[in-house]
């Protein structure tokens, strides 16, 4: 299988190396990388959506699983091997970096990290616009892969349909979602270009 770049926050992966954080809940994990932000201004919940937002792209990527017992609160997640054909992108201020793209998070004049305040804001958005690029166009493969992958099973198994055909339309109607996301991100990069 082709490696595809995986791009994920430092903090987060740091975390998750620590001795005992092979299972953890969305609760443990958001208040353990809450305490890695220490001097920043910032709203709990929003470090919620985002701890959120990346245990979702693990899961998607076949990292995490979800425990034997789901929960509708407190799911429990296990932490597994990095596949094999991902190639992990470690980036500083993934936090920060999702603000921007909402809403200029409010800092007091004490806050000084140098990393977060954008000297260029056209090469900050150039770089964001990239790395969502990269981000979307994985997920889009994965998505168009299992959405195959649920094809062929139905046509190998046809006794599967009524439990797997859900599925693979959910996978099907991702991508055709990811697909759209892809697309925009590209034309506002070559938008940008055309200004220029």
């Amino acid at each position: 299988m082709k490696s595809a770049t995986f791009i994920f926050d430092r903090r987060l992966y740091e975390l998750l190396q620590e001795e005992g954080s092979t299972q953890f809940t969305i609760r443990e994990l958001r208040d353990a990388y809450a305490k890695r932000l220490e001097g920043m201004t910032f709203r709990i919940g929003d470090v919620r959506r985002y701890v959120y937002e990346q245990i979702r792209r693990m899961l998607r990527i076949g990292w995490l699983a979800y425990d034997e017992e789901r929960r509708t609160r407190g799911q429990v997640y296990h932490l597994q091997p990095i596949p094999a054909h991902l190639q992990l992108e470690l980036i500083d201020n993934g936090f920060q970096n999702s603000l921007k793209t909402a809403f200029e998070p409010e800092q007091g004049p004490s806050v000084v990290d140098n990393a977060a305040i954008p000297l260029k804001p056209s090469l900050d958005a150039d770089q964001h616009l990239e790395a969502l690029l990269k981000e979307i166009r994985l997920d889009f493969l994965s998505s168009m892969g299992e959405a195959e992958r649920y094809k062929l099973l139905l046509d190998e198994m046809p006794h599967l349909r009524g439990k797997v055909e859900g599925e693979y339309l959910d996978a099907r109607d991702r991508s055709s979602r990811l697909l759209g996301h892809l697309r925009a991100i590209e034309k506002t990069i070559k938008t940008l270009a055309a200004a220029r």
